[in-house]
């Protein structure tokens, strides 16, 4: 069955699809801001943000490193939650006119990247420290490809809403 593709759809659902994806991207940007916030933006901010850092005298925040439990909320939580928003930002990038090794590449990656990051940062916190370059790298992908599928998105949409006016 062949999707339609998202210029082909009526305005109505095209508002719905334009407030959705802003609304799911402010929601996405600032759990982005939150992660600079904590200073886990660098691989040792992302390592003390789980391991704490409470060896440190001189810190200007304390943080203590996060119990099983807290670790098992965080990574079942933001896994769950990270892969519903990729599968509807992929279900809506497959109407898109784009090359499709592209488009397959920028739908799938985030999905390999939500495990290498929440998973990298289980494995951090058990010992493997190696791995907060790992859940840099892929935390930075994945925001690559959420941020281009939303471009794609909202350049379909809106290009042809200005034609159809």
């Amino acid at each position: 069955m062949q999707l339609p593709n998202l210029s082909q759809l009526s305005n109505e659902l095209k508002t719905l699809i334009t407030a959705f994806v802003v609304v799911l991207s402010i929601g996405f940007y600032s759990g982005i801001r939150f992660v600079k916030e904590t200073g886990a933006q660098t691989p040792n901010g992302v390592y003390k943000n789980y391991l704490g850092n409470e060896e440190n005298e001189q810190a200007e925040v304390f943080k203590f490193k996060k119990t099983s439990r807290e670790m098992i909320s965080i990574v079942h939580s933001h896994i769950i939650s990270m892969a519903l928003i990729f599968f509807s930002i992929g279900g809506l990038l497959s109407m898109v006119n784009l090359k499709k090794k592209l488009k397959l590449f920028i739908m799938i990656e985030p999905f390999a990247s939500i495990l290498l990051t929440f998973g990298g940062i289980y494995l951090m916190w058990t010992g493997i420290e190696w791995m907060r370059y790992i859940v840099i790298f892929s935390g930075i992908l994945m925001t690559i490809c959420y941020s281009l599928s939303v471009f794609y998105i909202l350049k379909t949409i809106l290009s042809s809403k200005r034609s159809t006016n």
